[in-house]
């Protein structure tokens, strides 16, 4: 990474700025603003960064703070994040030792800063909109290191689908990339209102909870019209598939 070096050495003549400008800035100790691009660009053209460096410098600044954000949306940074991020930062970017260090330094920072996830989201859009792979490439780390610990929550997956909006990206597409991810059964915990790391017990109270309030004799007692019925009808059915396929999955007596 050219960028690296420039700003490791002190010699930058990019004004980064918006919210990541200040990630950055926090994590490299520079200000990137009118008044230090000038003290930090040296003599000469040599030691501005190139279109490419910059487009370099943004992705990685941005991937980085998004992940602080995301992996701290539930309260709670795992160690399966932790290590996700770092097989990332490995296999996918095959980065060195000060490189790495770099991008632990920004997910600090960004964790730490007062700036958004959809005021990264929003700037990472400005650099790349007319990049869609990339776009999608950055939902597609973002699903990676969320279900890392084996779930999706709900806080994590808002954030997401907010990146999805800000990139314009249509349902379709996230639909595929986050079928990469999410297995087929977490739909069905969704539809008892249960994830995978609730208890035994959990699963079936609640089981039983929505049987009784979904029961057809129940809802016909209270005289609502056919139509809503039949909706309830439907539910009952979706609520006993979904039961029974967990039950399997979890081996429920």
């Amino acid at each position: 990474m050219g960028w690296f070096g420039k700003i490791v050495g002190g010699t930058i003549g990019f004004a980064l700025g918006g919210p990541l400008g200040a990630v950055a800035g926090a994590a490299f100790g520079h200000t990137f603003d009118k008044k230090d691009e000038i003290n930090y660009l040296g003599q000469g053209q040599g030691n501005r960064l190139s279109m490419g460096e910059s487009a370099q410098m943004t992705f990685f600044v941005a991937t980085f703070s998004m992940l602080a954000k995301i992996t701290g949306a539930d309260g709670h940074v795992s160690r399966e994040e932790i290590n996700s991020i770092e097989n990332f930062m490995q296999q996918d970017l095959n980065l060195g030792p000060e490189s790495r260090q770099a991008a632990v330094n920004i997910f600090h920072a960004a964790g730490d800063s007062p700036q958004t996830f959809q005021d990264f989201a929003a700037q990472f859009y400005n650099a790349f909109q007319y990049q869609p792979r990339l776009l999608e490439m950055m939902v597609d780390v973002l699903l990676r290191v969320s279900v890392s610990d084996g779930n999706l929550s709900e806080s994590e997956e808002r954030l997401i689908i907010s990146a999805v909006n800000i990139f314009g990206l249509s349902d379709e597409i996230y639909r595929k990339l986050r079928s990469k991810y999410v297995a087929e059964f977490e739909r069905y915990y969704a539809v008892l209102g249960c994830s995978r790391n609730d208890s035994v017990e959990q699963i079936k109270k609640r089981y039983r909870k929505l049987v009784f309030e979904y029961h057809p004799d129940k809802i016909m007692s209270k005289g609502l019209p056919d139509e809503f019925v039949k909706l309830a009808h439907d539910k009952f059915r979706e609520i006993q598939e979904a039961y029974e396929y967990i039950k399997q999955e979890r081996g429920i007596k």
